[in-house]
């Protein structure tokens, strides 16, 4: 069936209402796939990214997922925080729950890009998670300060671009670890993460307040977060960059060996982090989540 004919095989735009403590504010999601089916995955971007990032994953699992890629408050077409001190995990995995309720089912498979992983981290740890299957990609329990530093010194940071080319050049230099990927790739990464403005120019479409608490919260040493991912009992798949400069390999052999004891995966002439726009990386994602079921 064309996609033409089959609504399904399109994403379909929402968006929930969801609570801080300075008030309601409207996080927007895309969703893929039979809206009736029970089987839901939840695809959460990076730090400064979108949820469209997650379209080629999406594509791929759509007719064995209902598949839900939300834009964290402040990113994309979501909402901004009136504080921008709330922006963080805790905020994040409380507007996570209330897309869940939203979504009207007990369980959810989780995909998790950096801080998309964090968040997931954060709610599959808690008693009575609705998190089932749990996908780490390129974060875990600890997160290398160097790393940390690295990301806050561009984040709040980005200019006014004159073209989409030019916005291009910079989306290609910051994201360098994402490692090789085409031309149409790159130009797919950079058409998520701006918006034209009214002078023609093009902008990072992020609240660029995020910075504010990130970082703030950049540590003296090493970020820590044991006591979190020991709490998981997900099965979790964890796909690491190899040469990722935020999960070191050392942490990621650790977390095989404790806490949910995660299956790991390395991507080779990959850094921080791994797109999932690479077949051989939506591969590695599909059949984790299927494991166990007739594919």
């Amino acid at each position: 069936m064309s996609s033409a004919a089959d609504p399904a095989a399109e994403p379909r735009r929402r968006s929930v209402a969801c609570l801080s403590p300075k008030g309601l504010h409207r996080v927007a999601y895309v969703e893929w796939g039979d809206p009736r089916n029970r089987e839901v995955l939840v695809c959460v971007h990076g730090l400064l990214r979108c949820s469209r990032d997650f379209d080629e994953l999406a594509r791929a699992l759509r007719s064995r997922f209902r598949v839900v890629c939300p834009d964290i408050a402040g990113r994309g077409d979501s909402e901004a925080l009136r504080d921008p001190m709330l922006y963080g995990i805790p905020q994040y995995v409380a507007d996570m729950v209330t897309l869940i309720a939203r979504l009207d089912v007990e369980t959810v498979s989780w995909v998790g890009t950096s801080m998309g992983g964090l968040i997931g981290m954060g709610l599959a740890a808690q008693p009575g998670t609705p998190i089932k299957r749990l996908v780490l990609n390129d974060v875990g329990a600890v997160l290398s300060k160097a790393s940390l530093e690295r990301i806050a010194a561009y984040t709040g940071n980005a200019p006014a671009f004159p073209s989409l080319e030019k916005a291009e050049e910079y989306v290609r230099a910051v994201s360098a670890p994402f490692g090789p990927h085409s031309d149409a790739q790159w130009r797919f990464l950079t058409e998520n993460w701006v918006r034209k403005q009214p002078d023609g120019t093009y902008r990072a479409h992020y609240d660029p307040r995020i910075a504010d608490p990130f970082k703030a919260a950049v540590p003296e040493k090493d970020m820590e977060l044991w006591q979190v991912y020991d709490a998981i009992q997900a099965p979790t798949l964890l796909q690491r960059g190899e040469r990722s400069d935020l999960l070191n390999r050392e942490t990621a052999a650790e977390m095989t060996r404790r806490g949910p004891k995660a299956k790991l995966v390395e991507i080779p002439g990959v850094g921080h982090a791994p797109t999932l726009l690479q077949p051989e990386q939506i591969a590695i994602v599909r059949d984790f989540l299927l494991q166990g079921e007739e594919q």
